[in-house]
């Protein structure tokens, strides 16, 4: 084999990775919807916020709402309120490298390493939502939530006669 066809054949194995990992790269889309849970009954609802609204700012009474739930027929929309800093447990981390080198006279040399990590804490804020629903009866939902720096998080929410919803976004 000439140093020539090696290099071609490293060239090759290159694209061939980089073409992988493209096709594994995540998208840009719209926000997804989280979910909302009636923690007594289980009935599911959904819970959007606008995009790129879930990050610390002042607080501003009269500021737009940025989140609407909608569950047991009735949507809510309110906005958010994030303060403090937290932490989400860290998720499961893997890593695989490859790697190749031709050297003029030396043999040509592949290496590949992998690597699978518990992750650390991810840094998160606190804050809370407060979401009103229109018409009769009116209702009030009063979150807690916490949220990472892509803007996914949890929660929980009462209602005003104490039911209590679960929240993942």
């Amino acid at each position: 084999m000439t140093p020539a066809s090696r290099l071609t054949g490293a060239a090759l194995l290159g694209a061939a990775v980089l073409t992988l990992l493209a096709a594994c790269a995540p998208t840009m889309t719209a926000a997804t919807p989280g979910r909302l849970v009636n923690t007594q009954t289980g009935e599911e609802g959904t819970v959007t916020f606008t995009r790129g609204t879930l990050s610390p700012r002042l607080g501003d009474p009269f500021a737009p709402d940025n989140a609407t739930l909608r569950i047991g027929g009735r949507t809510y929309t309110g906005r958010t309120y994030l303060i403090g800093n937290g932490s989400l447990p860290g998720g499961l981390g893997v890593s695989v490298a490859f790697g190749a080198s031709n050297t003029g006279s030396a043999p040509a040399a592949f290496e590949t390493a992998t690597r699978v990590d518990a992750g650390r804490p991810v840094p998160a804020l606190t804050g809370n939502l407060i979401a009103r629903a229109q018409g009769e009866p009116p209702a009030l939902l009063t979150c807690t939530l916490t949220v990472d720096a892509q803007e996914r998080g949890i929660g929980e929410c009462f209602d005003g006669a104490g039911v209590r919803y679960a929240l993942q976004f």
